[in-house]
Protein backbone atom coordinates (compact mmCIF):
# COMPACT_ATOMS: atom_id res chain seq x y z
CA UNK A 1 0.00 0.00 0.00
CA UNK A 2 2.99 2.32 0.78
CA UNK A 3 3.86 2.10 -3.12
CA UNK A 4 0.66 2.88 -4.12
CA UNK A 5 0.98 6.26 -1.88
CA UNK A 6 4.00 7.47 -2.95
CA UNK A 7 3.15 6.53 -6.46
CA UNK A 8 -0.26 8.79 -6.61
CA UNK A 9 2.51 11.96 -5.29
CA UNK A 10 5.14 10.62 -8.20
CA UNK A 11 2.69 10.79 -10.36
CA UNK A 12 0.91 13.95 -9.17
CA UNK A 13 4.24 15.61 -9.53
CA UNK A 14 6.40 13.82 -12.33
CA UNK A 15 3.64 12.98 -14.91
CA UNK A 16 0.54 14.69 -14.16
CA UNK A 17 1.64 17.74 -15.99
CA UNK A 18 1.86 15.61 -19.05
CA UNK A 19 -1.97 14.86 -18.94
CA UNK A 20 -3.48 17.72 -17.91
CA UNK A 21 -5.03 18.84 -21.03
CA UNK A 22 -5.62 15.00 -21.82
CA UNK A 23 -8.05 14.99 -18.62
CA UNK A 24 -9.63 17.68 -19.07
CA UNK A 25 -10.79 16.73 -22.75
CA UNK A 26 -12.05 13.45 -20.72
CA UNK A 27 -13.72 14.68 -18.16
CA UNK A 28 -17.23 14.75 -20.11
CA UNK A 29 -16.67 11.68 -22.49
CA UNK A 30 -14.65 9.18 -23.14
CA UNK A 31 -14.50 7.78 -27.13
CA UNK A 32 -12.54 4.53 -27.09
CA UNK A 33 -12.52 2.06 -29.72
CA UNK A 34 -11.60 -1.03 -28.28
CA UNK A 35 -13.48 -3.04 -25.50
CA UNK A 36 -10.25 -4.92 -23.60
CA UNK A 37 -10.88 -7.94 -21.69
CA UNK A 38 -8.22 -9.21 -19.64
CA UNK A 39 -7.60 -11.35 -16.65
CA UNK A 40 -6.95 -9.54 -13.45
CA UNK A 41 -3.75 -11.09 -12.88
CA UNK A 42 -1.64 -8.47 -11.51
CA UNK A 43 0.95 -9.26 -13.94
CA UNK A 44 -1.08 -8.50 -16.83
CA UNK A 45 -1.34 -4.08 -17.29
CA UNK A 46 -3.10 -3.85 -20.55
CA UNK A 47 -2.20 0.33 -21.07
CA UNK A 48 1.16 -0.94 -20.44
CA UNK A 49 1.40 -3.60 -23.01
CA UNK A 50 -0.15 -1.51 -26.19
CA UNK A 51 1.36 1.68 -24.95
CA UNK A 52 -2.10 3.36 -25.09
CA UNK A 53 -3.13 6.62 -23.09
CA UNK A 54 -5.56 7.67 -20.83
CA UNK A 55 -8.94 7.04 -22.83
CA UNK A 56 -8.03 5.06 -25.42
CA UNK A 57 -9.45 1.66 -23.71
CA UNK A 58 -12.25 -0.02 -22.29
CA UNK A 59 -11.40 -2.33 -19.95
CA UNK A 60 -13.15 -5.27 -18.61
CA UNK A 61 -10.94 -7.66 -16.23
CA UNK A 62 -11.72 -10.40 -14.29
CA UNK A 63 -10.14 -14.14 -13.22
CA UNK A 64 -9.26 -15.90 -16.06
CA UNK A 65 -10.76 -13.20 -18.76
CA UNK A 66 -13.91 -14.97 -19.07
CA UNK A 67 -17.25 -14.14 -20.59
CA UNK A 68 -20.24 -15.93 -19.57
CA UNK A 69 -22.40 -16.87 -22.54
CA UNK A 70 -25.49 -15.21 -23.01
CA UNK A 71 -29.02 -16.85 -24.06
CA UNK A 72 -30.72 -16.16 -27.24
CA UNK A 73 -32.66 -13.00 -26.13
CA UNK A 74 -29.16 -11.85 -25.09
CA UNK A 75 -29.00 -12.07 -21.42
CA UNK A 76 -25.77 -13.14 -19.03
CA UNK A 77 -25.65 -16.78 -17.64
CA UNK A 78 -23.45 -15.81 -15.47
CA UNK A 79 -22.59 -12.28 -13.77
CA UNK A 80 -24.34 -9.25 -15.48
CA UNK A 81 -21.18 -7.09 -14.91
CA UNK A 82 -19.69 -8.45 -18.10
CA UNK A 83 -22.64 -8.52 -19.49
CA UNK A 84 -23.26 -4.70 -18.87
CA UNK A 85 -19.84 -4.01 -20.25
CA UNK A 86 -20.00 -5.63 -23.33
CA UNK A 87 -23.55 -3.62 -23.63
CA UNK A 88 -22.46 -0.41 -22.83
CA UNK A 89 -18.98 -0.64 -24.81
CA UNK A 90 -21.24 -1.32 -28.23
CA UNK A 91 -24.48 0.95 -27.22
CA UNK A 92 -23.00 3.46 -25.53
CA UNK A 93 -19.45 3.56 -26.63
CA UNK A 94 -19.66 2.62 -30.06
CA UNK A 95 -16.44 0.10 -29.51
CA UNK A 96 -15.20 -0.95 -33.30
CA UNK A 97 -13.31 -3.56 -31.52
CA UNK A 98 -13.25 -6.38 -28.95
CA UNK A 99 -10.05 -8.07 -27.87
CA UNK A 100 -9.98 -11.38 -25.37
CA UNK A 101 -6.51 -11.15 -23.78
CA UNK A 102 -5.27 -14.66 -22.08
CA UNK A 103 -1.62 -15.03 -20.54
CA UNK A 104 0.52 -17.31 -19.31
CA UNK A 105 0.79 -19.04 -15.70
CA UNK A 106 -2.57 -17.97 -15.33
CA UNK A 107 -3.59 -19.19 -11.63
CA UNK A 108 -7.12 -19.38 -12.86
CA UNK A 109 -6.46 -22.09 -15.67
CA UNK A 110 -4.45 -23.73 -13.15
CA UNK A 111 -7.34 -23.96 -11.63
CA UNK A 112 -9.63 -25.11 -13.81
CA UNK A 113 -7.51 -27.54 -15.38
CA UNK A 114 -6.83 -29.76 -11.81
CA UNK A 115 -10.52 -28.52 -10.77
CA UNK A 116 -9.09 -27.17 -7.38
CA UNK A 117 -10.08 -23.91 -6.31
CA UNK A 118 -9.14 -23.19 -2.75
CA UNK A 119 -10.76 -23.69 0.49
CA UNK A 120 -13.85 -21.37 1.25
CA UNK A 121 -14.33 -19.90 -2.66
CA UNK A 122 -17.55 -21.38 -3.50
CA UNK A 123 -17.97 -18.05 -5.89
CA UNK A 124 -14.75 -18.88 -7.54
CA UNK A 125 -15.82 -22.23 -8.26
CA UNK A 126 -18.62 -21.28 -9.76
CA UNK A 127 -17.02 -18.46 -11.76
CA UNK A 128 -14.42 -21.15 -13.04
CA UNK A 129 -16.99 -23.02 -14.76
CA UNK A 130 -17.01 -20.58 -17.07
CA UNK A 131 -13.88 -22.55 -18.57
CA UNK A 132 -15.02 -25.61 -18.38
CA UNK A 133 -15.76 -25.66 -22.37
CA UNK A 134 -11.88 -24.74 -22.62
CA UNK A 135 -11.05 -27.71 -20.58
CA UNK A 136 -13.16 -30.44 -22.42
CA UNK A 137 -11.53 -28.65 -25.82
CA UNK A 138 -8.03 -29.40 -24.43
CA UNK A 139 -9.01 -32.99 -23.40
CA UNK A 140 -11.10 -33.97 -27.10
CA UNK A 141 -9.09 -32.09 -29.46
CA UNK A 142 -5.66 -31.30 -28.02
CA UNK A 143 -3.79 -28.07 -27.42
CA UNK A 144 -2.88 -25.14 -30.40
CA UNK A 145 0.57 -25.43 -29.49
CA UNK A 146 2.16 -28.95 -28.05
CA UNK A 147 5.37 -26.18 -27.01
CA UNK A 148 3.52 -25.28 -24.01
CA UNK A 149 3.00 -26.73 -20.78
CA UNK A 150 -0.54 -28.37 -20.50
CA UNK A 151 -2.12 -24.71 -18.44
CA UNK A 152 -0.93 -22.40 -21.19
CA UNK A 153 -2.25 -24.96 -23.96
CA UNK A 154 -5.88 -24.60 -21.96
CA UNK A 155 -5.10 -20.52 -21.78
CA UNK A 156 -4.76 -20.53 -25.50
CA UNK A 157 -7.90 -22.24 -26.03
CA UNK A 158 -9.65 -20.59 -23.31
CA UNK A 159 -9.85 -17.49 -25.41
CA UNK A 160 -10.84 -19.12 -28.20
CA UNK A 161 -13.82 -20.51 -26.25
CA UNK A 162 -14.73 -16.72 -24.49
CA UNK A 163 -14.76 -15.19 -28.25
CA UNK A 164 -17.50 -18.23 -28.75
CA UNK A 165 -18.91 -16.59 -26.03
CA UNK A 166 -18.65 -13.26 -26.90
CA UNK A 167 -20.58 -14.28 -30.35
CA UNK A 168 -23.18 -15.83 -28.60
CA UNK A 169 -24.94 -11.83 -27.85
CA UNK A 170 -26.89 -10.95 -30.39
CA UNK A 171 -25.69 -7.20 -30.71
CA UNK A 172 -22.16 -8.48 -30.86
CA UNK A 173 -23.16 -11.36 -33.46
CA UNK A 174 -25.04 -8.90 -35.68
CA UNK A 175 -21.93 -6.65 -35.55
CA UNK A 176 -19.72 -8.79 -36.51
CA UNK A 177 -21.90 -9.81 -39.05
CA UNK A 178 -22.25 -6.36 -40.49
CA UNK A 179 -18.54 -5.78 -40.35
CA UNK A 180 -18.73 -3.00 -37.51
CA UNK A 181 -17.21 -4.88 -35.05
CA UNK A 182 -14.14 -7.15 -34.88
CA UNK A 183 -13.18 -9.57 -32.09
CA UNK A 184 -9.43 -10.88 -31.27
CA UNK A 185 -8.16 -13.41 -29.55
CA UNK A 186 -4.48 -12.46 -27.90
CA UNK A 187 -2.24 -14.38 -25.87
CA UNK A 188 0.31 -12.73 -23.17
CA UNK A 189 3.40 -14.70 -22.69
CA UNK A 190 4.90 -13.09 -19.39
CA UNK A 191 8.26 -14.36 -19.17
CA UNK A 192 9.35 -12.98 -22.66
CA UNK A 193 6.46 -9.87 -22.68
CA UNK A 194 5.42 -10.89 -25.86
CA UNK A 195 2.02 -10.40 -27.57
CA UNK A 196 0.37 -13.35 -29.21
CA UNK A 197 -2.22 -13.19 -31.90
CA UNK A 198 -4.62 -16.27 -33.08
CA UNK A 199 -4.10 -16.86 -36.72
CA UNK A 200 -6.94 -18.64 -37.46
CA UNK A 201 -5.98 -19.81 -40.64
CA UNK A 202 -3.01 -21.44 -39.36
CA UNK A 203 -4.63 -22.43 -35.71
CA UNK A 204 -2.09 -20.96 -33.22
CA UNK A 205 -1.43 -18.15 -31.36
CA UNK A 206 1.63 -16.02 -33.00
CA UNK A 207 3.85 -13.27 -31.68
CA UNK A 208 2.59 -9.90 -33.20
CA UNK A 209 5.92 -7.97 -34.74
CA UNK A 210 6.39 -5.55 -37.32
CA UNK A 211 4.75 -7.57 -40.32
CA UNK A 212 2.36 -9.52 -38.21
CA UNK A 213 1.22 -6.15 -37.25
CA UNK A 214 0.22 -4.78 -40.79
CA UNK A 215 -1.50 -7.94 -41.51
CA UNK A 216 -3.61 -7.79 -38.67
CA UNK A 217 -4.57 -3.94 -39.52
CA UNK A 218 -5.13 -5.07 -43.31
CA UNK A 219 -8.03 -7.10 -42.20
CA UNK A 220 -9.57 -4.65 -39.99
CA UNK A 221 -9.70 -2.69 -42.87
CA UNK A 222 -11.74 -5.43 -45.01
CA UNK A 223 -15.26 -6.62 -44.30
CA UNK A 224 -15.22 -9.99 -42.81
CA UNK A 225 -17.67 -12.42 -44.45
CA UNK A 226 -20.44 -14.12 -42.73
CA UNK A 227 -19.59 -16.98 -41.02
CA UNK A 228 -21.48 -19.59 -38.09
CA UNK A 229 -21.07 -17.88 -34.59
CA UNK A 230 -18.43 -20.40 -33.34
CA UNK A 231 -15.97 -19.25 -36.21
CA UNK A 232 -16.58 -15.50 -35.59
CA UNK A 233 -12.78 -14.97 -34.85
Amino acid sequence: MEKLIRGIVDFRDRLLPQYVDRFKELSNRQTPDTLFISCSDSRVVPDLLVSTDPGDLFVMRNVGNLVPPATVTGDSTGDVSEASAIEYAILVLGVSSIIVCGHSECGAMKAALTSSTPNEAPNLEKWLHHATSAVFRLDQEGPLDKRWEPHNQLSQLNVLVQLEHLNTYPIVADRVKEGTLRIFGWWFEISTGEMFAYNKGRRRFEVITDKSAERIISQMKTKPKSLPKSENH
